[in-house]
């Protein structure tokens, strides 16, 4: 079994707190060196038989690195050292850091976690890579802008590195059960997908291309929120180079695939469903179909973003279903679908050639 060290940059929820405390809502700015933290459990352990159905998976990138076997947790970074003292009495973990650049030169380790805020994530991905990193997790949002995206994909593509960016549902093994029946043909040809938006900071349906997006039109965008987030708020329409069509819409599913025979329906709730056109007494119909499994069940943690990078660094799998390039198309869209928007429903056409386009996120991203 291959041994990695592994270390995690920023432990604010993602990084460590969600698995040693309950979300608290007071506000701070992404700079403070001093946060907000809870009262913390750091003996906390997770007991399966407390909460049928829901077992508390673990959340964080801390716990998932502790719980690997073929992992060992060797260092940590934070500017606050409260927060590291209690990374180093959860974990044992004795080289910590208030400088994440200092940790990457002096640790060098082979699968770095980034919980960071968005602003630095672009740039310590690609320091991880030039230190030498063979797999890379980061938080969601991605990145703010095209340009920062490309770097973070490029620098990991350039030295083989698989990056997964974000814990989100797609990261979870049924996604991958879904991918597989479409390709088996289950639903025959996919003639449609729907998603309730581009969102690509929760992006479903770009796990689900195999043609690069051609153009978009938007309509119904509204100006930047008052929590400081500007993503896309409207509805649209994606075209890909092979002709699909991607639908964003108010009141989808998390992703609907439509099928010349069948469909598959994803809603976080309820998880997975499938329909087959079926022959029947009365003839030829839709008839739903037990969902093989594995079957979604929240929730869902950064478990699933590691087992992909592992899985990646094994030869088992070509890019974590959340790969950095796939969120990076997911974010282009998005930025399009904007533009169009703006234009009054106007036709953008995909790649856009401003790279220095970008996003704006809620005060705590």
């Amino acid at each position: 079994m291959s041994q990695y060290r592994a270390a995690v940059i920023g432990l604010g929820w993602m990084g460590m707190l969600y698995d040693l405390a309950s979300r608290i809502p007071d506000r701070f700015e992404v700079d403070d060196i001093k946060r907000p933290t809870p009262t913390l459990d750091i003996h906390r352990k997770f007991y399966h038989h407390e909460h049928p159905g829901d077992s508390g998976l673990p959340t964080s990138y801390a716990e998932a690195c502790w719980d690997r076997p073929e992992v060992r947790l060797v260092a940590g970074a934070d500017r606050d050292e409260n927060r590291l003292r209690v990374f180093s009495e959860r974990y044992g973990v004795q080289q910590l850091y208030t400088d994440a650049v200092e940790m990457l030169s002096q640790e060098q380790p082979d699968i770095v976690a980034i919980c960071t805020n968005t602003k630095h994530r672009s740039d310590l991905t690609c320091l991880a890579v030039e230190y030498g990193a063979k797999g890379i997790l980061t938080e969601k949002p991605m990145a703010h802008t095209l340009a920062e995206a490309d770097r973070m994909v490029q620098s990991c593509a350039a030295a083989n590195v698989p990056l997964c960016c974000g814990s989100i549902t797609t990261t979870h093994p049924s996604f991958a059960q879904a991918r597989k029946l479409v390709q088996d043909g289950r639903i025959g040809e996919i003639v449609s997908i729907e998603a309730g938006g581009p969102f690509a900071q929760h992006q479903n349906w770009s796990y689900f291309l195999d043609s690069p997006p051609l153009w978009v039109v938007g309509t119904g965008d509204t100006p930047r929120r008052e929590s400081g987030s500007s993503e896309f708020t409207g509805t649209g329409m994606l075209v890909t180079a092979d002709g699909l069509t991607v639908h964003f819409r108010h009141g989808a599913p998390g992703i609907r695939l439509s099928g010349s025979s069948g469909e598959m329906v994803f809603n976080y709730q309820s998880g997975w469903e499938l329909w087959q056109d079926m022959e029947t007494p009365d003839g030829q119909q839709r008839v739903k179909i037990p969902w093989p499994k594995p079957q979604f069940a929240s929730p869902y943690g950064a478990v699933y973003c590691l087992a992909d990078v592992l899985d990646c660094l094994a030869g088992e799998l070509d890019q974590p279903k959340n790969s950095g390039r796939r969120v990076a198309l997911a974010l282009e869209v998005e930025i399009a679908l904007k533009q169009s928007s703006a234009q009054k429903g106007a036709r953008i056409n995909l790649p856009l050639a401003d790279r220095s386009l970008g996003l704006h996120y809620d005060w705590f991203r």
